[in-house]
């Protein structure tokens, strides 16, 4: 496997692994090479309105047009109501997963492999198509787990979502090739347990969704923090309920990022 970025050899070892799977061009396009990837949009209709809601911590509720109903980081700890067409996972705590996921959920979505290596998830419910991009986490010894994290990516209402997961280190052009452009970002910006608050404004930049919304973060005195960072580049915007209600030709041109609220 070529490496792809320039860096120190136990940078490129903890990156490049949880890249080694190439994968075909996926449908969010974004500028390759210097020259833009063309997906025609056609006109918004009532029928391409998603609606994100935060449930707490890294836990979002999303909710395609024609109603089906996807929760990130699913765990035992953040209540979201049946029924569920899909659930994601991550493996870094147990409020990023569950063992024993209701048995009446249609997709059960691991972002890492129970049995080790990697794993690949692309399904389609309806309106709704859900798949992965892996990177790798640090263990509880401060080694590197391989592989152990999923950025999981939803396309519905002709916008990619992308939820980060328990995200620990930058990601490389291979990574970002195969996301795709994405719309809005699902970020944790705690800055100890995952990825530091600088590094992850370095992936936000690089990403360039037009909406970033901050998760696991734990408290106001984080979150101050990160959205002291981020005024540097971005436009910052608070709301009242824990929600977006989004259309595509209503995303702001610029990057925003959008508070929440709720449990962090």
């Amino acid at each position: 496997m070529r490496p792809i970025l320039a860096a120190t050899g136990v940078l490129i070892a903890f990156l490049l692994p949880g890249i080694a799977r190439a994968a075909e061009p996926e449908a969010c396009p974004r500028l390759v090479a210097g020259r833009e990837e063309v997906r025609v949009w056609r006109a918004a209709t009532s029928q391409d309105v998603v609606r994100v809601t935060f449930k707490g911590h890294a836990t979002f509720l999303i909710e395609s047009a024609k109603g089906v109903r996807a929760a990130t980081d699913y765990n035992d700890h953040v209540h979201v109501p049946l029924p569920l067409d899909a659930v994601t996972m991550n493996k870094a705590h147990s409020t990023h997963y569950t063992d024993s996921p209701d048995p009446r959920i249609r997709q059960i979505l691991r972002g890492w492999n129970p049995r080790g290596g990697d794993v690949e998830h692309d399904v389609r419910i309806d309106d709704l198509r859900i798949r992965n991009v892996q990177t790798n986490i640090r263990d509880w010894m401060g080694g590197t787990e391989y592989l152990g994290n999923s950025i999981f990516v939803f396309e519905t209402g002709q916008m990619c979502i992308a939820h980060l997961g328990h995200l620990h280190h930058d990601l490389t052009a291979e990574h970002l090739r195969r996301l795709g452009q994405i719309d809005v970002l699902l970020v944790p910006v705690d800055g100890g347990y995952t990825l530091g608050q600088a590094g992850m404004m370095d992936v936000i930049a690089k990403i360039s969704p037009r909406i970033v919304v901050p998760m696991h973060f734990f408290g106001p005195s984080t979150l101050e923090r990160f959205l002291n960072l981020a005024r540097e580049r971005f436009d910052i915007e608070r709301r009242e309920k824990p929600e977006l209600v989004l259309v595509k030709e209503t995303l702001p041109v610029k990057t925003r990022v959008i508070v929440l609220p709720g449990r962090h």
